[in-house]
């Protein structure tokens, strides 16, 4: 084509004078342009400038004529193609990444942006499309797409072996909480069964008492081997079972406990203590507040702290004498067991009956 016949074309297409700065600023640029003339059979170039030679090896001569679609290639997407098409199909505007080739066979990245350019009537006259070789870009991305697959492979392998570590992990700490509690259970009834060969009352009683101690503990081992989380200790829903066990291992009838509670969960490693001193608080509501056959009501309550939670037992019985209590095994064995488990236990007279409440740091 012509040097005229290029001017010629931006002219029309863009209905300026032949020497306007528009079509030399077409003609100069470093990006790459061409026009379309879809009134044409296969909607051929009609222009390009000299940027598009450079950018595809192709000459003008090899140029003009022909459908953009002979810069494609085998591995140019057709999705992205398709897209083309139905923006011409479409008279619409339309900007897509395409792998396209050049003439001497290699391949870069052209981002493309199709124009539509219609007449004062809004037909389209022409295709304006400009090209930009964004090869550098493309590449930078698939690279961090194919490193972040790589990431991500090895994250899920060692996210997958991890979830396997932890699942043999709590496996084991099952098993063991298990056979724990199996233990305690078999050394309590031997102790069961020695207490009945033994005729000395008070150390029968002894003998009870540390029996208790020891079912409380394989209380909460049974609830360690059966709790999904192995690292974690509910001891609201605990101190609320354990209150009913014991409640029900005194034969009482005549005590009702009322429970007010929410979860609480603490370090697995406390939960021995914990639970040893929840045993002692309500044994001592049942054996002191509500002796001699008094009925009354034991009211549990469990609260999260900002800075921790708080287990509260009461009850409405004769209340404890605190000056005789600070004397007994039970307020010796909770005021050691508090210090291991980080925790605090304050005893308080009411009007009617005692409170006993435990408290822990978070």
């Amino acid at each position: 084509m012509l040097e005229k016949d290029d001017w010629h074309l931006t002219d029309f297409a863009h209905e300026q004078g032949r020497g306007d700065p528009f079509a030399a600023a077409v003609r100069a640029t470093r990006m790459a342009m061409v026009i379309t003339d879809p009134l044409q059979p296969d909607n051929p170039i009609v222009f390009c400038n000299q940027a598009f030679q450079n950018l595809t090896g192709y000459s003008r001569e090899e140029t003009l004529g022909r459908n953009c679609r002979f810069l494609q290639g085998p591995d140019t997407d057709p999705d992205a193609v398709a897209k083309v098409r139905q923006a011409i199909a479409e008279k619409t505007d339309v900007n897509v990444d395409l792998l396209n080739y050049r003439k001497d066979g290699t391949t870069f990245w052209n981002a493309l942006y199709l124009n539509a350019v219609r007449n004062d009537a809004g037909d389209v006259q022409f295709y304006f499309a400009s090209q930009l070789d964004v090869t550098a870009r493309v590449e930078a991305q698939n690279a961090i797409a194919e490193q972040k697959a790589i990431v991500d492979a090895e994250v899920k392998r060692r996210t997958a072996e991890l979830e396997a570590a932890l699942e043999a992990k709590t496996l084991l700490l099952h098993e063991v909480d298990h056979r724990v509690k199996n233990n305690l259970t078999m050394i309590g009834a031997l102790l069961r069964l020695q207490a009945r060969q033994i005729d000395n009352p008070e150390m029968s009683a002894k003998l009870g008492v540390m029996m208790e101690r020891i079912d409380a503990l394989a209380s909460v081992h049974r609830r360690l081997y059966q709790s999904k989380d192995v690292t974690q200790f509910d001891i609201a829903a605990f101190a609320k079972s354990m209150a009913a066990d014991v409640i029900g291992a005194s034969g009482r009838t005549d005590i009702k406990l009322v429970a007010d509670i929410e979860a609480i969960d603490v370090k697995s490693d406390h939960a021995s203590s914990v639970g040893l001193i929840l045993n002692e608080m309500l044994t001592n509501v049942i054996k002191h507040g509500l002796s001699d056959g008094r009925a009354g009501t034991i009211t549990l309550t469990a609260r999260r702290t900002e800075d921790g939670s708080v287990v509260a037992i009461s009850d409405n019985g004769h209340g404890i004498d605190l000056e005789k209590a600070s004397d007994g095994l039970g307020r010796t064995l909770i005021t050691r067991l508090s210090k291991q488990a980080g925790a605090k236990v304050t005893w308080e007279r009411l009007e009617q009956g005692t409170r006993v409440t435990l408290q822990m740091a978070s």
